[in-house]
């Protein structure tokens, strides 16, 4: 009894991560260069370039640009909320949201940054 039980909770999940993974229910994920014509919340990926403004914790939140990491194409940012102790020029982040009048507007405490020095190759 036991067995069918744990066998019917099992093909259940199953299911369920079949239909999440081919229902397209993930946020895609693009590049500066990419975000002309997208609609909708997406994931917006690159590198921050020149100083960023402002105070994350305020209303009118931290603005930076991103540029796509092997491009020029640059998009200003808007961010409000926690920043990663990692947060730097020259870093690549991501940060969840969408584009306004030209302007990627994050969720709120949507950044999460990635350390260069730990994914590029080893010479």
């Amino acid at each position: 009894m036991r067995l069918v039980v744990a066998l019917s909770v099992a093909a259940a999940l199953a299911v369920f991560l079949l239909y999440t993974s081919l229902a397209g229910g993930s946020t895609p994920s693009v590049q500066p260069s990419q975000l002309a014509g997208q609609s909708g919340v997406v994931s917006l990926g690159g590198r921050v370039v020149g100083s960023s403004t402002g105070d994350a914790r305020a209303a009118g939140g931290m603005r930076f640009t991103v540029r796509d990491p092997k491009g020029t194409a640059t998009v200003p940012v808007v961010y409000r909320g926690t920043v990663p102790d990692q947060f730097k020029t020259g870093r690549e982040v991501y940060v969840t949201g969408t584009l306004r009048d030209g302007v990627f507007v994050a969720e709120k405490d949507s950044m999460v940054t990635r350390c260069p020095s730990k994914y590029s190759a080893k010479s």
